[in-house]
């Protein structure tokens, strides 16, 4: 078998393997397809025995997924849907007052409510600021 050949099988496997990443998709198969044509780029170049194939493939292997795993964690964010990401800053209507609590609605959304200030609710339909998140509580500023 001439290198050529030895460097044609390692770039169709991972062409294969790319096309798999497209038909499974999870982003694993493409960073084995991607050293899998680095490895047909090397036999190209230099003509390694094929126990230096392996481990070229190996090691390229380790190197993308290691690079996958890095990009992976930088792209991901520090919180995910949390009531606070998406309530806290936004104005809420005031809707009853029961002694200290209160009841608040939020876009299309009613929620118990604690003022934070130390002074007494306002009239039922005051705008009021989502300040904070107390597990299913909001609390609300003037």
């Amino acid at each position: 078998m001439t290198p050529e050949q030895r460097a044609l099988i390692w770039l169709a496997a991972g062409l294969v393997l790319l096309v798999l990443e497209t038909v499974a998709p999870g982003v694993f198969m493409m960073w084995l397809g991607l050293a899998a044509l680095g490895t047909g780029l090397l036999v190209l170049l230099a003509d390694p025995a094929f126990a230096w194939q392996a481990v070229a493939f190996a090691l390229l292997a380790a190197l993308a997924i290691g690079v996958a795993l890095r990009l992976r964690r930088r792209s991901a964010p520090q919180v995910l849907n949390t009531a606070e990401s998406g309530l806290v800053g936004r104005t809420a209507r005031l809707l009853t007052v029961h002694g200290r609590d209160g009841r608040v609605r939020v876009g299309d959304s009613d929620w118990s409510a604690r003022l934070l200030d130390d002074v007494a609710w306002p009239e039922p339909g005051t705008m009021l600021r989502v300040a904070g998140v107390d597990g299913t509580i909001l609390l609300v500023a003037l």
